[in-house]
């Protein structure tokens, strides 16, 4: 009796501990499996860890945010997996229904989703910091403190009044944790893929080197909204730099003046004692007064060969220039543009 009172006890006992084990065994299965991200949502979240943080940080977030329903059970497969001590900053995709154990290798990888960054229409140094840094982790005002570092940007190359020409207005993808400094190396990365040596001979074949070609496209580019005449506005400014003429651009009062509303150049605003004065000063300003776009740049580049000296806005308002070899050329068609205006009544 006593020996099958023990044979029971003991069946009882592999029981309880078959039905133990196979509970813990769903229970980590669950934990590890089961979903755990957003149960009721269809559409992703992105989540940000800032450069710094630590896991409880995530957490929160992930749990305040309601991206996960079980706090608990995502620490416990963190801890397991290392991925309390190894918080990795950046932008992450957390689909619909993913499982803790999907979630924790995704982030313990560093396995981001890349940001596009668009920057165009810029003509100052702070207005290139606030797009470029749009969609990033780093600050405006920390990419504008080494744009402004005449010692930092001579690494590449470059001064002060030239550092504009570095960036090649275009649609980029990066890692949203990018720094300062990534970003910066990036874009000069991209300046000199932009600089093929088909280009570079193009440059020197006008006479003009990489950083005053991008200072004539940003003339020409604030001449003209038409992409399909600056080549031939191009042609004019060099026509002008070959016999020492003046370039008289009237963009370039406008950068001297640093009044961006201004509309119509007066005399007085030929008088200014700026290098930007184009009307005082012969040959190319010291930089550029926008950021050429690659249209503008390639028009440059390929500049159209003619005898034209002189352009001015068509009087028919539709945004193209009328070209003139002569000044008198030049006079007639100023005169058909005024009277336009006078009988619009623009002023």
């Amino acid at each position: 009796m006593q020996l099958e009172k023990r044979k029971k006890l003991l069946l009882i006992a592999l029981v309880s501990i078959s039905v133990l084990a196979i509970s813990m065994t769903f229970y980590f299965y669950q934990v590890f499996y089961s979903p755990n991200t957003l149960p009721e949502k269809d559409q992703p979240y992105y989540l940000k860890i800032p450069t710094g943080s630590v896991f409880k940080t995530v957490v929160n977030q992930l749990y305040e945010d309601q991206v996960i329903n079980d706090a608990l059970s995502f620490s416990f497969v963190a801890k397991v997996l290392d991925y309390q001590d190894a918080v990795k900053p950046g932008l992450y995709q957390i689909d619909p229904k993913m499982s803790n154990l999907q979630l924790v290798r995704r982030l313990r990888s560093g396995d981001q989703v890349p940001v596009k960054v668009t920057f165009n229409t810029i003509r100052t140094k702070e207005e290139l910091a606030e797009k470029i840094t749009a969609n990033l982790e780093v600050s405006p005002e920390q990419f504008l403190e080494l744009v402004q570092d005449s010692v930092y940007i001579r690494k590449f190359d470059f001064e002060e009044e030239t550092i504009l020409s570095m960036f090649i207005p275009n649609t980029y993808e990066l890692w949203w944790n990018t720094s300062a400094e990534g970003l910066f190396d990036r874009m000069y990365k991209e300046y000199q893929s932009f600089w093929t040596e088909e280009r570079k001979q193009k440059a020197q074949a006008i006479g003009l080197t990489q950083k005053e070609v991008s200072t004539l496209a940003s003339i020409v580019q604030a001449e003209s909204q038409k992409a399909d005449e600056r080549a031939k506005i191009a042609g004019v400014y060099l026509n002008r730099i070959k016999i020492g003429m003046a370039l008289q651009a009237d963009p370039t009062l406008v950068y001297a003046t640093g009044d961006f509303t201004l509309k119509r150049i007066l005399n007085i605003h030929k008088e200014i004692d700026s290098p930007y004065n184009t009307y005082k000063y012969t040959g190319l300003p010291p930089g550029p007064i926008n950021l050429p776009d690659i249209n503008s740049l390639n028009a440059v580049l390929n500049a159209e060969k003619h005898q034209y000296m002189y352009f001015c806005a068509k009087e028919d308002f539709s945004g193209y220039h009328a070209f003139a070899v002569t000044y008198n050329e030049h006079l007639a068609n100023a005169r058909r543009y005024q009277a336009a205006l006078n009988a619009a009544k623009i002023f």
